[in-house]
């Protein structure tokens, strides 16, 4: 059996117990829901905004976003470790089984420009793979969930990702010169149009509205986890472009290219990146 990021599970090896994943997922889904209608009611309003780091820009609904999730969550399960982009890194997370990776608004720049494709991505990850994911766009109205062996719903009906291995440009999503690389004829090609969201890029795969997704290097933990079971519980695989599985809750926590789609086509992505490595 393989879990949500492609390693072979020995059968019976990490089990949960139903009553404890009912009660996370619950608690999950709820408190996205929550998060959700907070960043929702603060969409669209003055607010104050600067910028981290080299270009990343944060807002005071993002560390309002987080202040809330953080509450409700890590009260509910105070022996849980907890990553999150708005909150200072704590390597106790690195000894905890069980840890809260959360993105308490993903696409900060779509959301500080009044457009729609932002969400709240949350997922927890048990012994370095997903177990639960919620991942909420409350301006489009779409609500992503998924629980290991369980499948995923949006806006609690089951989706699938779109089966085939064939290459649709318009339905492709991510770098233009990575989608590019997939040509195999000459002239140029009209890609799907940019997702401000990394998170919602890799889930619109989970139901079909992309053939493909792809998250160019320097992608995090955040960014990844929730959308990672999403996609793999819809009948989708996520990996590195080399096939690799995805870890989380590692001590480094940024990622190289990735790829997401529907088994087959994600084989035959993969395969052709093989041939062609991307430098």
């Amino acid at each position: 059996m393989a879990d949500a990021s492609g390693r072979t599970r020995p059968a019976g090896a990490g089990a949960v117990d139903p009553k404890t994943l009912a009660r996370e997922a619950a608690l999950l889904r709820d408190t996205v829901r929550e998060a959700g209608r907070l960043a929702l009611s603060l969409f669209r309003t003055e607010l104050k905004n600067w910028i981290k780091g080299a270009s990343s820009p944060v807002s005071e609904a993002d560390i309002a976003v987080n202040d809330l999730l953080e509450d409700r969550l890590r009260s509910a399960t105070p022996d849980y470790g907890w990553l999150s982009e708005e909150s200072a890194d704590d390597e106790a997370r690195l000894s905890r089984r069980r840890v809260w990776i959360v993105d308490p608004i993903d696409g900060t720049r779509s959301y500080l420009a009044g457009k729609e494709d932002w969400c709240v991505s949350v997922a927890l990850v048990e012994d370095a793979a997903p177990l639960v994911a919620a991942v909420f766009a409350p301006a489009s109205d779409e609500f992503f969930f998924a629980v290991r062996g369980e499948g995923t719903t949006l806006n609690d009906v089951a989706v699938s990702a779109a089966a085939g291995t064939a290459i649709d440009f318009s339905r492709l999503a991510g770098p233009k010169p990575l989608v590019e690389r997939l040509k195999t004829t000459q002239g140029d090609i009209a890609i799907h149009p940019r997702i401000g969201s990394l998170a919602l890029r890799l889930c619109r795969v989970a139901h079909g509205g992309l053939d493909a997704a792809f998250a160019g290097g320097q992608s995090r933990d955040w960014d990844l986890a929730a959308a990672n079971l999403i996609v793999h519980e819809a009948n989708g695989r996520m990996t590195a472009l080399s096939g690799d599985p995805i870890e989380y809750n590692r001590r480094e926590v940024t990622h190289g290219v990735l790829v997401a789609a529907g088994r087959d086509r994600h084989a035959s992505i993969v395969a052709h990146f093989r041939n062609r490595p991307v430098s």
